[in-house]
């Protein structure tokens, strides 16, 4: 009998976490994730997971706190280390540009040295970004594309990415980097542009709100779904070495595209409630990000399988449904 897997998923109670965490325990894995105690009180993602049957195992650690990290793989034992912990808000990133290069540059490389000192043969995957691109020399972007980063984030991530490599290259680490573009659902962050739209829409739908604020409308996404995008970041790490993989659909829209599917799905038109507020613009913009993922489906087998639409319509019908519940309306 196969020897079961297991793994330890920094970042757990978010959005790719949690995701993360239901299809590693559909493959059979044990699931153990790093929690800071400050998230405790947001455990919205993972509770299904935790109650009435606790199916994954919390461990208290924080990527700032190394002896932590050293604890946690000591406890777990993984084969597999998904780092998804980050300050992962671009726009808070020019306001705390100390702290988000600490918790995201220094946070991986702190994880994979830990690795290092714990189990070296332990498979590390590290969670890349196309905002590492920013003001892009070409499209769309693959895996040899120059990075160009736009905010204290993406450099802070470029680090984390190149931390990775050089653990690798220097270690013989197996130790990844996907570069995944932008990846949304009902469990994203109410702060991000795309869930701030689809709440926003439906809080209008119900009466509970008048106006939606954003800032550039014209900047352009490649957006997928998250549930599809961490099957990939599994693959990653079932390969005999590691690479490197762009994830993405090919596909670009706008924030004004998304604004517009939204508002369609319920009926409203965007123009009689959506307006312009500069302080939502970013002090240096990243326009048009498309992704081209030819290598992940052709390497490790992965395409996304919720289009655009999909995307957004299961969005807008989650925060309405939730929104009636909360509100107790009908």
């Amino acid at each position: 009998m196969a020897q079961q897997k297991t793994a330890l998923i920094t970042g757990i109670t978010g959005q790719d976490g949690s995701y993360l965490a239901e299809f590693l325990l559909k493959k059979g894995y044990r699931v153990f994730g790093l929690e800071r105690r400050n998230s405790q009180k947001h455990r919205t993602n993972i509770e299904h997971l935790l109650y009435p049957k606790e199916k994954i195992t919390l461990l208290s650690g924080d990527l700032l706190d190394e002896s932590s990290l050293v604890h946690a793989l000591l406890i777990s034992r993984p084969g597999e280390v998904y780092n998804l912990a980050a300050q992962a808000f671009v726009h808070e990133s020019w306001k705390q540009p100390i702290y988000t290069g600490d918790v995201t540059a220094l946070g991986a490389l702190r994880m994979l040295e830990a690795i290092r000192q714990v189990n070296p043969k332990i498979k590390f995957y590290q969670a890349s970004s196309s905002e590492m691109f920013g003001g892009v020399k070409e499209s769309p972007q693959n895996e040899d594309t120059p990075f160009y980063p736009r905010s204290p984030y993406a450099v802070s991530k470029i680090y984390a990415h190149h931390s990775a490599i050089n653990h690798k290259e220097s270690y013989g680490m197996f130790a990844v980097g996907g570069i995944l573009f932008n990846h949304e659902s009902p469990r994203r962050g109410i702060e991000f542009v795309t869930r701030k739209i689809t709440h926003t829409a439906a809080k209008i739908k119900l009466g509970l709100a008048r106006e939606l604020y954003l800032g550039n409308l014209d900047a352009q996404r490649d957006w997928g779904f998250a549930g599809d995008y961490v099957e990939a970041m599994w693959l990653m790490l079932q390969r005999r070495e590691p690479k490197n993989y762009v994830v993405a659909t090919g596909v670009t829209h706008s924030v004004k595209d998304f604004v517009e599917a939204a508002f369609s799905r319920l009926g409203l038109d965007p123009k009689k409630y959506v307006k312009i507020d500069k302080k939502f613009m970013r002090p240096a913009e990243v326009y048009h990000l498309r992704g081209d993922a030819s290598r992940a489906k052709k390497e490790l087998g992965w395409k996304p399988k919720i289009n655009f639409k999909q995307l957004v319509d299961m969005m807008v019908d989650s925060d309405l449904e939730n929104l009636k519940k909360q509100y107790k309306l009908s």
